[in-house]
C-alpha cells in the first residue's frame, strides 16, 4: 500500500473535478504501471493497494507524475501539487492484506465524509468500480503458522484459491471482499483442513 499526500497537506481533491482527474490517472497506468487492488482518494492524500510491474518508484512517479502533467494541461494549475517522496506498506500475508483494504475502504467514514463506505464517490468501494484481483501467492496466516517458514509461500496454488473464494468473483464487486460470508477453510497438499 502507499500513502502519498498533498503539498502543504492541501485539501486539492475535495473538489471534484481533481478528484476525478486523480482517478482517472490511477485507471490509465493501471496494468500497465500496476495492478489496482483498493484505493481512496481523500481531500489532502490518497491510499492506494497495488502490485507494481516494475518498481514500486516508478508506479508511484507514474500516478504523481501523469497526475501533476494531466492537472497543468487539464486544470490549468502551475502549483506543487505533491508532497515529496510517498510511504508505504508491503503487505505481508492475507490477514495484512485484509487489514488493508478494510482500513482504505474505511478512511472516508473515519473522516466523516460519508456514512457507509461504498457512499464515497473517491473510492474503490464505490459501487462499479473496476479493480484487479487479489495479488497471488499471499499466505494466510494459518498456512504460516502449520508449515512453521514464515519466508516461503507453502500450497502456494491451494492458497491463491481459498484466498479468492473469500472475494467476489465476478460483476461490479469483483475482487472486493465477500462480506459477511464465512470463509473456506484452508487444504493442503496432503488434504488435511488448516485451523
Amino acid at each position: 500500500m502507499i500513502t502519498c499526500a498533498t503539498w502543504g497537506r492541501r485539501s486539492l481533491f475535495q473538489r471534484e473535478p481533481w478528484a476525478k482527474l486523480l482517478i482517472d490517472a490511477l485507471y490509465h497506468y493501471r496494468s500497465s504501471a500496476f495492478l489496482l487492488h483498493e484505493f481512496v482518494v481523500m481531500p489532502d492524500h490518497i491510499h492506494v493497494l497495488l502490485t507494481p510491474k516494475t518498481s514500486l518508484e516508478k508506479a508511484v512517479q507514474f500516478i504523481k507524475g501523469g497526475f501533476s502533467f494531466r492537472a497543468k494541461k487539464e486544470l490549468g494549475s502551475n502549483m506543487e501539487i505533491w508532497q515529496k517522496g510517498f510511504s508505504d506498506h508491503r503487505i505481508r500475508d492475507v490477514a495484512d492484506y485484509l487489514h488493508h483494504v478494510s482500513y482504505i475502504r474505511e478512511n472516508p467514514v473515519r473522516k466523516r465524509l460519508c456514512e457507509r463506505a461504498e457512499e464515497y464517490r473517491y473510492s474503490s468501494a464505490f459501487p462499479g468500480t473496476e479493480l484487479d484481483m487479489v495479488p497471488q501467492g499471499l499466505k494466510p496466516v494459518e498456512l504460516q503458522k502449520l508449515s512453521g517458514a514464515a519466508e516461503a509461500a507453502p500450497f502456494q496454488s491451494n492458497t491463491s484459491q481459498a484466498l479468492q473464494s473469500n472475494f467476489v468473483e465476478s460483476g461490479p464487486d469483483r475482487g472486493k471482499p465477500a462480506g459477511k460470508a464465512e470463509a473456506k477453510p484452508l487444504q493442503s497438499n496432503s488434504g488435511k483442513i488448516a485451523s
